[in-house]
């Protein structure tokens, strides 16, 4: 139990796989302007990333693995993953369309997100069981969140703050993401002091 909660915190705190590890940048920069659409956006990340774990990873163990195809790993998760997210745009388009509608192309993107590729090769090479898998997911897709909800209460600020010309758009948001992202540097060691 203590070896999963270290895997859930890491995951959300320490090897955040947005500020710390830079992956799922363009939906973090994209969608973190409104809190809504970063809360559903999160969500459906979350969503994503358990469900392309939950079939990733059997597949990869009982399948690619015993028939010693897996170097085809990258192909068949990025597979598994298009259909996942096509399966979360017809639910939210059906269910949720103002929601669906906010999100607008980034939903798609979500396909193309390498934090969600991310997890699922990271859960293979650091030979996590399907259980320690799901924790590790369920943390970075947290760790997606809170990077979420930090950056768009960081950007509703930045509307009101007039900043020089020349950084102005594009690269204030960018300093002020590198900013977030440094702020978590912090949580190094924390983890694993919290157990000793």
């Amino acid at each position: 139990m203590k070896q999963l909660v270290i895997i859930l915190m890491s995951a959300v705190l320490v090897n955040n796989f947005v500020l710390s590890k830079f992956m799922g940048i363009c939906p973090f920069l994209g969608v973190s302007k409104k809190l809504d659409s970063a809360m559903g956006m999160s969500v459906a990340v979350i969503f994503v990333m358990l469900m392309a774990t939950a079939a990733t990873w059997p597949i990869y163990t009982y399948l690619l693995l015993p028939n010693h195809l897996a170097y085809l790993q990258t192909v068949v998760f990025i597979l598994v993953i298009a259909a996942l997210v096509q399966l979360v745009e017809i639910i939210l388009k059906k269910y949720v369309p103002a929601l669906h509608k906010s999100l607008g192309v980034y939903l798609p993107l979500i396909t193309t997100n390498c934090a969600v590729l991310g997890v699922t090769i990271l859960n293979i090479d650091e030979e996590y069981n399907f259980i320690q898998s799901m924790v590790n997911s369920l943390g970075a897709g947290l760790g997606f969140m809170l990077a979420m909800f930090l950056f768009s209460g960081v950007r509703s600020k930045m509307e009101s703050c007039e900043p020089l010309k020349s950084f102005d758009g594009l690269p204030i948001t960018l300093i002020a993401a590198s900013i977030v992202s440094v702020s978590f540097m912090g949580f190094a060691g924390v983890v694993e002091g919290m157990f000793k």
